[in-house]
């Protein structure tokens, strides 16, 4: 892989490392406090690496929800990478033995960062989808591991921290309400959300 596919998706994954190593660091937190140590935190971060879902699993652990209840939940919850996953099978197509991470990997970041395409003067596209995925993983699973370390030593009050998703689902809701002047999808998606 070349230096400068590095060096892009470094600087295109910034963003996402900021985000990712809080959220993470939250996710590893609430955790710990729910009797999980550093291990399940990497762990999970390392082979599960869904986010929203991640935060949903300690719940899930916790209440002693069946496999089938987990399940359904995941597929739920998770149902927006079908499309996202879609939308990249020409992108993908010659992505050789890096295409089954690359659609593991596939977090709404990394699908952003990817859709787009690598930027000017990268000859490697294929460098750059991989590179940008394992960085933007490797933040979460860092965060994820530093979170529920520090919770083990430092005694923390968790109260609001699992608000943090939802603040930044708001959050981008907002941004992405004022970048447009279309709003029908956002109306949409609002409408459903009240639905379900």
């Amino acid at each position: 892989m070349k230096k400068s596919a590095l060096r892009a998706a470094f600087l295109d994954t910034i963003p996402v490392m900021a985000g990712y190593v809080f959220l993470g660091f939250g996710f590893g937190i609430l955790l710990c406090q729910s009797g999980y140590g550093v291990l399940w935190a990497f762990a999970m971060s390392l082979f599960i690496y869904a986010g929203s879902m991640q935060y949903l699993a300690i719940d899930l652990l916790c209440g002693g929800a069946s496999l089938i209840t987990a399940a359904i939940t995941t597929l739920m919850v998770n149902a927006r990478h079908l499309f996202y996953g879609i939308s990249m099978i020409d992108k993908y197509q010659n992505t050789g033995k890096a295409k089954p991470y690359l659609i593991f990997a596939l977090t709404d970041e990394t699908y952003s960062l990817n859709c787009n395409g690598a930027p000017e003067g990268i000859e490697n596209e294929r460098a750059y989808y991989f590179l940008v995925s394992v960085l933007n993983q490797s933040y979460w699973v860092l965060g994820s591991a530093l979170g529920s370390a520090l919770g083990s030593i430092i005694p923390f009050s968790t109260e609001g921290i699992d608000f943090a998703l939802t603040a930044l689902f708001v959050t981008v809701f907002t941004e992405q309400w004022q970048s447009t002047k279309d709003h029908i999808p956002a109306l949409v998606g609002l409408l459903a959300a009240i639905i379900c």
